[in-house]
């Protein structure tokens, strides 16, 4: 991976984990509109990914969308909404890998353990399964909270607590990862 790529990823990581924060600072000190800037340097952050997959094309796609009624309607709400399509775009992703012979996590996996017996196999498949479950409940609360919840609720859910879960379900994961390989001598 080239310097440049990597400094292109970190960007994205960094404005992405910033992002609920920045929308929530910026309400009633910024217009919407010029709010809708910060989303469209995320969107122009994954244009190399554009290359590689339509569902890279499609996120783009939806984050201009989002950029344009931001900046059409002058309202939050389509800002409040990139969460909700991120979750959208990784569900679509862990979803659809199921139905190919390598799911997501078996992928992730096979960067460090190149042969992965079937019991593992299986295991990363489950551990996929359970991703998708996570994305659908992360992004129906980001909707939620961008629909009928305050500005501040949103916020600490999409930039806290969102974060929070998705910290947990990786460390719960990793420790049921080392009971499962004790128990299968993987």
């Amino acid at each position: 991976m080239s310097i440049n790529h990597r400094l292109l990823t970190a960007t994205t990581v960094i404005l992405t984990l910033i992002y609920p924060l920045a929308i929530w600072f910026g309400k009633g000190q910024v217009e919407p509109r010029w709010l809708a800037a910060l989303l469209l340097i995320l969107v122009a952050t994954r244009l190399p990914a554009l290359k590689i997959s339509k569902l890279a094309r499609w996120s783009a796609l939806c984050g201009l969308a989002m950029v344009l009624a931001a900046v059409w309607t002058n309202a939050l709400l389509p800002l409040k909404l990139y969460p909700v399509l991120v979750n959208l775009a990784f569900l679509i992703a862990f979803t659809y890998s199921l139905s190919t012979p390598q799911s997501m996590v078996e992928r992730f996996a096979r960067i460090t353990e190149p042969d992965l017996p079937d019991v593992a196999v299986r295991y990363t498949r489950n551990v996929t399964k359970v991703w998708c479950a996570f994305f659908v409940f992360n992004g129906s609360m980001a909707l939620i909270t961008a629909i009928w919840a305050s500005q501040e609720i949103w916020t600490l859910y999409t930039g806290v607590v969102s974060y929070l879960l998705m910290g947990s379900l990786f460390v719960i994961e990793y420790l049921v990862r080392i009971r499962f390989k004790r128990r299968h001598h993987v």
